[in-house]
């Protein structure tokens, strides 16, 4: 098992730019990697919502990381990028609080708010 440093950057919430219609709202973090030494910069993710669904409680699609090919755990990706939007949009987030509102959207929102987090990956042998 290898140690996965990631640094997420930015988050745009809600973009038509990345599939954004009257059903979903797609929004993308941005962010840097770095697995044994090896850096992977410039990657992002896609979180896919339902319109209208609860910004704490709804369930996330979280895609994995475009153009990323090496090692990997889904799981432990998902739920920081998870708690790392639910910390920026919501009723409890700390760039736009929503509560008590229904039928609320704002597209194309930016938020750049660093943040470090590590998990565990498995590395096999051979290339990437």
């Amino acid at each position: 098992m290898a140690t996965a440093i990631i640094t997420l950057q930015k988050l745009i919430q809600d973009s038509q730019d990345y599939g954004s219609n009257d059903e979903h709202m797609v929004s993308r973090v941005f962010f840097d990697m770095e697995i044994e030494g090896k850096k992977y910069e410039a990657l992002h993710a896609d979180i896919k919502q339902s319109i209208g669904g609860s910004f704490e409680t709804s369930a996330l699609e979280v895609s994995n990381p475009a153009n990323y090919k090496g090692p990997f755990n889904y799981e432990a990706f998902r739920a920081i990028v998870e708690r790392y939007y639910r910390s920026l949009v919501g009723a409890t987030g700390s760039g736009i609080r929503i509560s008590g509102g229904s039928n609320i959207r704002m597209r194309n929102n930016t938020f750049v708010q660093p943040v470090t987090a590590e998990f565990e990956v498995k590395v096999t042998g051979g290339p990437w």
